[in-house]
C-alpha cells in the first residue's frame, strides 16, 4: 500500500491528474520528499501554470534590453558600459497573515533577485493595496495591516541601506481580506559583470551561502497559490522571518565573490528555497545537480529532508563555483561572517538528486520541475464584473467641497505618513523622491539619471481589464515622461483572483493582452515580473490589479516637480481638456468618493495621441520650459491643479467648453499634463509640432485656487483649505 494517499496529495495542493503525471514521469510512486518538491515547483507561485501560455503574448525584446524574462531580473543597457537590473514581485498572502514580516521579506526577496544578477541595489518602490481604513465590517484590521506592512518595508529597506523612493497606496473594499504588497527594486551593474542563475560545468561544486536553514516558510509557495479561508491565520509558520543586516552582509560577500571570477552561476533561495534554486539552475544550464542535505547549515535540530528542501528561510543563496577555486569563495564569506559550504556538485545527467546521510531521498529530472512543469489553457468566459453600465443621476451642490473631499479621500490624500518612515535619500543618488510623478535617481557611474514609476488601477481593470491594463501602461510611461525621461522598459506584477474560475481567467487574459498591446506601442518591453493568483478570501476576489513599473533614461539635472513655484507664470494644459460622458465618468474617483457608486467603463485611450503628448512634454521639459509639470490622472484636472497648488502657490484658471462642470473638473481622461511656464509661445510651438492640443488656462497666484468655466466660478478656496484635510486625512484614519 502506498504511503501517498489521495488526502496527502490534496493537502499538497496537487490534483489527482497531476499526481498521476508525477507517477508516470518517475516510473514509480514519489517519496514524501519528492511529493513536497513537486508540490512547490508545480504550484502556481513557481510554475505560472495558468499564466505562462498567455505571458508569451507580452513584448520582451527591444533596443535597450540585455536580459528579458527567465532570469531573476530583467536587465537594460543604460549607457557607458553599465546596465540596470530591475523587477517587481509580490508578497500578498504573507502580508495578510503577518504584515510586518510578510512585507519585510518581500523587500528582502526582491533585493536578492537584483544582486543575484551582479547588480548593487540602489532603489526600492512599493505598490500597496488595502481595504478602507474606516470599514466597520473589519474593525481595526485594515489599519493594523497597513501599519505592519509599512513598518516591515521601512525596517528592511532602512536597515539594508537602500532608499525607498516612491510608490502608490490605494484603498478598496475588495482588498479587505487580501491586501497587495508589490515591491519593485532596481540595481546597477557593469555589463561585463552580469551573472546568471545557471549550473554549468560538470563537476563544479554547488555552494550554499548565507543564513542557516530553519523551519520558517515551509510551503510558503503553495500557500501563495491558494485562496484564503477561515484557517489562513493559522498559517503564520509559513511566513518567513527576515534579517536585513545579514542580507547586507550577504550582498557584499556575493558581489565580492563575483569579482573573483570564481563564481559560475548564482541563484537566490526564494520561493521553494533550496528546491527552487537547485532544479532551476540545473534546468537553465542543461545539467543536473546533486546535493547532500547533511552538509546544509541548519539552525534547528532534527530537520527532515522534506523540511530542509522546502524551507524558505531568508538570506540564503546557492552558488556554482569553478572546481579548485572553492577556497577563494569560502575565504570571502568567512570574512563577512557567513556560512559557505559545498553541499553538492553539478552533474551531467539532468537530474536533481537529493541525498541525506548518503541515502537518495529524491531523484527527479530538473526540467520536469522547472521548464516542463504543467501548463494549462484554462477555460474562460467574459471578465467578471457586477457594476452596471449606466450610473445614477447626480448633481453637485458645492464643487469646492467636492474637491476638498476628494483630496481627503484614501487614494488621493497625502501619503507622507508612509514615506517619511522610509529612508529615501540613503546612498545619495535620489534626485526626486516620494510625492512626485516619478522618482529620479542619479547614476554616478554614467553621469545620467534613471526615472521610474509604478502604476495600476484595479477599478479600471474591473470595469474593462484590457483597457485598464492599457491605461496603466500609458500612465506609467506618462509619469516617467512628465519628469523628462524616455520610457525604455517595463516590469509587471499581475495580481488576480482564482484562475480556475473562468470569469477570473478571462480578466487575466484580457489584461495581459491589453498590457502587451500598450507595451509594444510605447516601446517599453516587459523584461520580467511576477504573477500572483488566488488573491481572494472566502470566494471574494480582488479587483484584477496589474501593476506596471516603467524605467526611463534622462540627463541629470535639476528635477521638474509638480508644485507651482512662483506667481505670474502661465498655467497650460498640454494635451487639451479631453472628452468624457456619463458612461466613462463612472470609473472616476469622483464617482467612487462623491457619488459612492461605480459604473460604466474606464476612460478612452488614444495610444497614438498619448505617445505624441509624451514626446511633447519630454521636449518641453528637456528645453527647460516647464517650471512645474504634473500629469492629470486620479481625480481629474481639478485634483491635478490642487496638487500643484499645495506648495503655497495656487492658480486662477478659466476652462473652455460647455460640458457639465463635474465632467470638466473631475473626469480622468488620459494624455493630459499641467505645466507652468514663463514661455508659453515656445511651449505652444512644440505642442503644435507634435500635433498635440494645448490650452492656456490662466496664471499662478499666491495662496488660492480659483477655477472658472467660461467665466462661471466653480471652485474658489485658499490653498490652506486644500492642504489641511489633504495632509491630515491618513493619520486621522489610522487613529480610527
Amino acid at each position: 500500500m502506498s504511503a501517498i494517499t489521495p488526502e496527502l496529495v490534496a493537502a499538497h495542493q496537487l490534483t489527482a491528474e497531476e499526481y498521476e503525471r508525477i507517477v508516470r514521469l518517475l516510473g514509480r510512486e514519489p517519496t514524501y520528499t519528492e511529493l513536497g518538491i513537486f508540490s512547490v515547483m508545480w504550484s502556481e507561485h513557481c510554475s505560472y501554470k495558468s499564466s505562462r501560455l498567455h505571458l508569451k503574448k507580452l513584448p520582451t525584446k527591444g533596443p535597450y534590453v540585455l536580459q528579458g524574462p527567465g532570469e531573476n531580473a530583467g536587465v537594460i543597457d543604460i549607457g557607458g558600459g553599465y546596465a540596470a537590473a530591475f523587477k517587481i514581485e509580490s508578497h500578498n498572502h504573507p502580508s495578510f497573515i503577518e504584515p510586518f514580516q510578510g512585507a519585510a521579506t518581500g523587500v528582502g526577496g526582491i533585493l536578492r533577485d537584483i544582486f543575484t544578477m551582479g547588480a548593487r541595489p540602489i532603489a526600492v518602490m512599493d505598490s500597496l493595496r488595502f481595504g478602507p481604513l474606516d470599514d466597520p465590517r473589519v474593525g481595526p484590521r485594515n489599519r493594523r495591516i497597513l501599519q505592519g506592512v509599512v513598518a516591515g518595508i521601512a525596517h528592511y529597506g532602512n536597515c539594508f541601506g537602500v532608499p525607498t523612493v516612491g510608490g502608490e497606496c490605494v484603498f478598496e473594499p475588495c482588498y479587505n481580506g487580501n491586501p497587495l504588497v508589490n515591491v519593485f527594486a532596481l540595481g546597477i551593474v557593469r555589463q561585463d559583470r552580469i551573472f546568471y542563475a545557471r549550473a554549468c560545468g560538470i563537476g563544479n561544486p554547488v555552494v550554499y551561502v548565507g543564513a542557516k536553514t530553519g523551519r520558517d516558510g515551509i510551503h510558503g509557495a503553495s500557500m501563495a497559490s491558494a485562496e484564503f479561508t477561515e484557517e489562513s491565520k493559522q498559517k503564520r509558520p509559513n511566513v518567513q522571518v527576515g534579517d536585513p543586516f545579514m542580507e547586507k552582509l550577504l550582498l557584499e560577500a556575493c558581489l565580492e565573490a563575483m569579482e573573483t571570477g570564481a563564481v559560475v552561476g548564482i541563484q537566490d533561495m526564494g520561493a521553494a528555497g533550496l528546491t527552487c534554486s537547485t532544479c532551476e539552475m540545473g534546468s537553465r544550464g542543461g545539467t543536473g545537480v546533486e546535493i547532500e542535505l547533511s552538509r546544509v547549515p541548519q539552525r534547528e535540530a532534527g530537520m527532515t529532508p522534506y523540511e530542509i528542501m522546502l524551507s524558505e528561510s531568508q538570506e540564503r543563496m546557492l552558488l556554482v563555483v569553478q572546481r579548485g577555486r572553492e577556497e577563494e569563495v569560502f575565504r570571502i564569506f568567512r570574512k563577512w561572517g557567513l556560512d559557505a559550504v559545498a553541499v553538492g556538485e553539478v552533474t551531467g545527467d539532468g537530474m536533481l538528486r537529493v541525498k541525506h546521510n548518503g541515502e537518495v531521498v529524491a531523484e527527479i529530472p530538473s526540467r520536469a520541475l522547472a521548464d516542463e512543469a504543467p501548463v494549462y489553457d484554462r477555460p474562460r468566459t467574459r471578465p467578471f464584473r457586477t457594476a452596471p453600465m449606466e450610473g445614477p443621476e447626480f448633481s453637485s451642490h458645492d464643487l469646492t467641497a467636492d474637491l476638498i473631499r476628494l483630496l481627503a479621500s484614501g487614494d488621493l490624500c497625502d501619503k507622507r505618513w508612509i514615506w517619511e518612515q522610509y529612508d529615501y535619500m540613503v546612498r545619495t543618488n535620489t534626485v526626486l523622491g516620494p510625492g512626485a510623478d516619478a522618482a529620479i535617481l542619479r547614476i554616478k557611474e554614467t553621469g545620467n539619471s534613471l526615472a521610474m514609476a509604478l502604476d495600476g488601477n484595479g477599478r479600471y481593470c474591473y470595469l474593462d481589464p484590457r483597457q485598464g491594463a492599457r491605461l496603466a501602461v500609458a500612465e506609467c510611461c506618462r509619469n516617467v515622461s512628465t519628469v523628462g525621461a524616455l520610457p525604455v522598459a517595463a516590469t509587471n506584477c499581475l495580481n488576480f483572483g482564482n484562475p480556475e474560475r473562468p470569469e477570473i481567467m478571462a480578466q487575466l487574459v484580457e489584461a495581459i493582452e491589453g498590457m502587451g498591446e500598450a507595451c509594444a506601442f510605447f516601446e517599453t518591453p516587459i523584461t520580467g515580473g511576477n504573477v500572483s493568483l488566488y488573491n481572494e478570501t472566502l470566494g471574494e476576489a480582488i479587483y484584477p490589479t496589474p501593476v506596471v513599473g516603467v524605467v526611463g533614461l534622462m540627463k541629470t539635472g535639476l528635477p521638474v516637480t509638480p508644485a507651482f513655484k512662483r506667481e505670474g507664470l502661465h498655467v497650460m494644459l498640454v494635451g487639451g481638456l479631453g472628452a468624457c460622458d456619463d458612461k466613462r465618468f463612472g470609473a472616476t474617483q469622483y464617482a467612487k468618493v462623491i457619488v459612492r457608486e461605480i459604473w460604466g467603463l474606464p476612460p478612452l485611450l488614444d495610444m497614438d495621441y498619448e505617445k505624441r503628448v509624451q514626446a511633447a512634454i519630454r521636449e518641453i521639459v528637456g528645453e527647460g520650459l516647464a517650471e512645474s509639470s504634473h500629469d492629470v490622472s486620479d481625480g481629474g484636472l481639478a485634483v491635478a491643479l490642487a496638487e500643484c497648488s499645495l506648495g503655497g502657490v495656487g492658480a486662477e484658471v478659466d476652462l473652455p467648453g460647455d460640458d457639465r462642470p463635474e465632467f470638466v473638473l473631475f473626469h480622468e481622461g488620459p494624455s493630459r499634463i499641467v505645466i507652468s511656464t514663463a514661455q508659453p509661445d515656445r511651449v505652444e510651438r512644440i505642442a503644435a509640432r507634435h500635433g498635440v492640443e494645448f490650452l492656456r488656462l490662466g496664471h499662478t497666484v499666491r495662496g488660492a485656487l480659483r477655477i472658472r468655466q467660461r467665466g462661471r466660478l466653480l471652485v474658489d478656496c485658499s490653498v490652506e483649505q486644500l492642504r489641511r484635510p489633504w495632509e491630515s486625512a491618513l493619520e486621522e484614519a489610522l487613529r480610527g
